[in-house]
């Protein structure tokens, strides 16, 4: 705030506020929050969650439902109680410009709000111990789900019987429900939604499966072979996705360009032809499942400390019978990266 001169910060996504505050109400709602120059913080929450456990100095109700029916309006419901409980008019404010609407915009000296994304956005990518905490955990349902998948995913179980599955042990491991559950779920696809099909032999069944804890994000894949025998190309599609995590692992430092890790990769991967690798190498993971930084040729990110990302290299063409992705978790050190995924990646 003092380097762009700001006085106030309006945060108006339900990401950022959790951010902010460690506040997770859910998708239903509409929280905002408020801090000025001096580092106090105003927060606005749906009414029966103004008493949860948070961070900031002031904690306001908004009433999110009327009879118990949520109301449509809540975004201005919760504004009005923010907006009335701060200095009228706001000047040399930053808000997420997505996220406002035109009572915020009249609530600010001339209508003017310094666009604050791509800065709340860089800010998030460090993680910070609490947050590193709650990731570790959702991972923790990863590694029980990818230990179920090898016992159950075998010819002929169906693609939905294997996703109830799974999700009922993401939730017995995490004892509550799940905030989000993706991604991947079929055999002999790219990807995609499980459905209502039997998985066949010879298949390579990609899953690649995220978790939501208390808005926070896991996201890692592993690839199996229905029937517990894969052909000779299957095991080599295998083995040069794998060669790619020594590369990722001795070039990702502080300062690093992702970009440039991800033409390495490209490039590697391209000496597979006909088998084609056609994706993003990474991303970030947080409180989205996709965020900074981008292993990606649109972006031109460069590693940073406190760095939460993937890398998910892939092979896929027909013969392989889809093909193999592989997806590690990192965490950027001062010193390089520590890999967080410890399950067993072979086929």
């Amino acid at each position: 705030m003092e380097k762009l001169n700001l006085e106030w910060v309006l945060l108006t996504r339900g990401e950022s506020v959790q951010w902010l505050t460690g506040t997770y109400v859910g998708p239903l709602y509409a929280p905002v929050a408020a801090m000025n120059r001096q580092g106090q913080v105003t927060l606005v929450l749906p009414a029966r969650k103004a008493d949860i456990t948070i961070a900031a100095d002031q904690v306001l109700p908004y009433e999110e439902k009327w009879h118990s029916t949520l109301r449509d309006e809540q975004r201005v419901a919760s504004n009005a109680v923010l907006l009335g409980a701060l200095p009228q008019p706001l000047a040399r404010v930053g808000g997420e410009w997505t996220h406002l609407g035109p009572d915020v915009m009249a609530a600010c000296n001339d209508g003017e709000i310094s666009n604050i994304e791509a800065t709340i956005f860089q800010l998030r990518r460090r993680k910070d111990p609490d947050e590193l905490r709650m990731l570790r955990r959702a991972n923790d349902a990863n590694r029980v789900m990818y230990a179920l998948a090898r016992e159950i995913v075998q010819p002929g179980v169906n693609e939905i019987d294997v996703y109830n599955a799974l999700h009922a042990a993401a939730v017995s491991e995490l004892g509550e429900p799940l905030t989000y559950f993706g991604q991947d779920f079929r055999s002999n696809a790219r990807g995609g939604a499980p459905r209502n099909r039997r998985i066949e032999a010879g298949e390579l069944c990609i899953l690649d499966l995220g978790v939501g804890f208390r808005g926070f994000y896991s996201d890692n894949a592993r690839t199996i072979a229905v029937g517990g025998e894969p052909s000779e190309k299957q095991m080599q599609a295998w083995q040069r996705v794998s060669d790619v995590f020594p590369l990722v692992e001795s070039f990702a430092k502080p300062g690093a360009s992702c970009q440039q890790l991800f033409n390495q990769v490209q490039a590697l991967l391209d000496q597979s032809a006909p088998w084609v690798f056609n994706h993003h190498l990474g991303h970030g993971v947080g409180l989205a499942p996709q965020e900074g930084p981008h292993l990606n040729p649109y972006w031109d990110d460069t590693f940073a400390v406190g760095d939460y990302f993937t890398a998910e290299p892939g092979l896929y063409h027909e013969e392989l019978r889809m093909g193999v992705r592989l997806e590690e978790n990192y965490i950027m050190t001062a010193s390089g990266v520590e890999k967080l995924t410890d399950y067993p990646l072979g086929l």
